[in-house]
């Protein structure tokens, strides 16, 4: 049966004021990225493909991928010259037309030697005792090799052939379709590499992730051309301030305070920023995923334009594309969270809902900039993100704390469209249970005296989320992939590391627990299948993830990186079984 994130109404609690635009037809007032011809020419090439090569197992992301050979006028006239058949082009013509004319996807990309990788780094997970666990370990370590790139030189001689961006340095993809590096994947490919000693291989992905921010002001969501219309939450501070705790290199944190301070105006601009006023009275700045994009994601068009054939009108396809690619910047694309009707796609609202775990970044974000200020010395830059942090933490705790629940619940955002101002209401809290509502614990927003932090982790053990082999993302099972029964590395690692960090024992007990189960199921799923994969099904030990618009992926960066530091904090004693029960 079709659920829709529906709660009951606390109307009377909170007035937001929307600083970005009027939600009576949002679509209208997104302001877009311009197009490149090049992505506008692959993206009718990727058209052009699945109407000779059908659905069954096209991969649209391919096609936005791939290298031109030959200059862009050229090449465009060579497809255009193409004979169709009733305006599709044959299979064997397109394919011979592709051969000549363009590279494979991802030939760009060259593999690149880490220099700071060794077969088994000295100090290498001291607490992991049982041989065929480190055995593993020490293969999934060798991964950091496959996953290892850097952009071909002609990228740099010929941007314009490309989608792929020209980043300075070597850095880790997460494999398999994501050819590129990719913003929030990276943060848990750099915990893993740290747990590898790899720590200047660390600091290349965060350099390149730097030049993002020097050029476009905020980091994409992937280094593509077609990324430029959105970020992903937002963990750079978080990854240097990891660097910089292993290896304590002060030049490092100098060189990122001031790209750090330009990516934290990103977000607290109109793009994402909204201005909540609670009961008592006081205004809290918060924030939302909001791309700045109303067409099909080139990477996807095709899936978009298919989705979006189901609605009747072009403001309703601009506005479904302008949640799709907000929903894209979010990472969790796609979940039940997100949409009004659990059943259908369509009705993704991504902008009218203010994500607890977002701000729970920002929070990180700003809390980072202050420490990172004050050791190099600015004490008033220091002073000022200390006090954003404080107030940021405040509004955490005001508005999406749910004591009833003991978890932080988002809010969803609706128009009184009866008013002429553009002030809106904040209808409800979504009291749909998703491992998103645990997040908060990585940022301790729990209060002091311990007896929040128990009914948090009561609350968590009676939601529903932990199975056999992990957390799920959510109760209900939708069919999208950040659905029930997958879970992710990324919210296991954030509420494993949050409970296992707050003082308390039960709670570090716990943690502990679920990261067993954890690598169980990633050291199971490698031995029946030679590989890591970017998801996995909590339900069962061993069994990996399904679901999406895409075929499930292996490689994998940030599964890679979960396991490693899972591994080098509570390591695996002689006696502990490592097989499935």
């Amino acid at each position: 049966m079709a659920r829709s994130n529906s709660a009951s109404p606390l109307a009377p609690l909170l007035l937001l004021f929307l600083l970005l635009f009027a939600a009576t037809d949002m679509a209208d007032a997104v302001r877009s990225t311009p197009i490149t011809p090049l992505i506008a020419f692959l993206q009718s090439l990727q058209s052009a493909a699945l109407a000779s090569l059908g659905s069954s197992g096209f991969d649209p992301k391919v096609y936005v991928d791939l290298p031109l050979k030959q200059d862009l006028a050229s090449t465009q006239a060579a497809f255009d010259a193409l004979p169709r058949v009733d305006g599709v082009v044959p299979a064997a013509t397109l394919q011979r037309y592709v051969d000549e004319y363009f590279g494979a996807a991802g030939s760009d990309l060259v593999v690149a030697q880490p220099v700071d990788f060794v077969a088994e780094p000295e100090g290498f997970l001291p607490k992991v005792e049982r041989p065929e666990v480190r055995s593993w370990a020490l293969q999934v370590h060798a991964l950091w090799k496959n996953l290892s790139r850097r952009v071909a030189d002609e990228v740099r001689e010929q941007p314009e052939r490309h989608t792929l961006l020209p980043l300075p340095g070597p850095v880790v993809v997460p494999g398999s379709r994501f050819r590129e590096v990719y913003y929030w994947d990276s943060y848990w490919s750099i915990r893993g590499l740290l747990a590898s000693k790899m720590y200047e291989t660390a600091k290349e992905i965060v350099r390149n992730l730097l030049s993002l921010v020097e050029t476009y002001g905020f980091v994409l969501n992937g280094a593509r051309a077609y990324y430029t219309n959105r970020s992903q939450p937002p963990l750079l501070s978080a990854m240097v301030f990891e660097i910089y705790e292993r290896t304590g290199d002060m030049e490092f944190v100098k060189q990122a305070v001031p790209l750090l301070l330009k990516e934290h105006k990103f977000w607290n601009s109109e793009v994402h920023k909204v201005t909540v006023q609670d009961a008592q009275g006081h205004k809290h700045s918060l924030y939302r995923y909001n791309a700045m994009w109303d067409r099909p994601r080139p990477e996807s068009g095709t899936i978009d334009e298919e989705s979006a054939s189901r609605l009747s009108s072009a403001a309703q396809r601009r506005n479904f594309y302008h949640q799709v690619a907000s929903t894209a910047e979010s990472g969790w694309d796609f979940s039940s969270r997100w949409m009004r009707n659990s059943s259908d796609l369509t009705t993704l609202a991504t902008t009218s809902i203010i994500p607890v775990d977002l701000n729970a970044f920002i929070y990180k974000m700003e809390y980072d900039i202050s420490y990172f200020s004050k050791i190099i010395g600015d004490s008033s830059t220091s002073e000022k993100f200390a006090a954003a942090s404080k107030a940021r933490m405040a509004a955490i705790r005001s508005i999406f704390w749910n004591s009833d629940m003991a978890q932080w619940l988002d809010y969803w955002l609706m128009t009184n469209n009866s008013e002429k101002s553009q002030r809106q209401e904040v209808h409800h809290q979504n009291h749909h249970i998703f491992a998103s509502n645990f997040v908060p614990l990585w940022i301790r927003a729990y209060g002091s005296d311990g007896k929040e932090l128990d009914r948090v982790v009561k609350s968590f053990q009676n939601s529903g989320l932990l199975h056999s082999a992990g957390i799920a993302t959510s109760l209900t099972n939708t069919g999208q992939q950040w659905d029930f029964p997958n879970g992710w590395a990324p919210l296991q690692h954030m509420i494993v590391e949050g409970l296992a960090n707050s003082g308390s024992k039960e709670a570090r007990s716990l943690a502990e627990d679920i990261a067993i189960r954890w690598i169980r199921t990633n050291y199971v799923a490698y031995q029946r299948t030679g590989v890591m994969h970017e998801k996995y099904d909590v339900q069962a030990c061993g069994d990996t993830g399904s679901g999406g618009e895409y075929a499930p992926q292996t490689g994998f960066g940030w599964s890679n990186g979960v396991a490693l530091a899972f591994l080098e904090e509570f390591g695996w004693p002689h006696d502990r079984a490592i097989d499935c029960d």
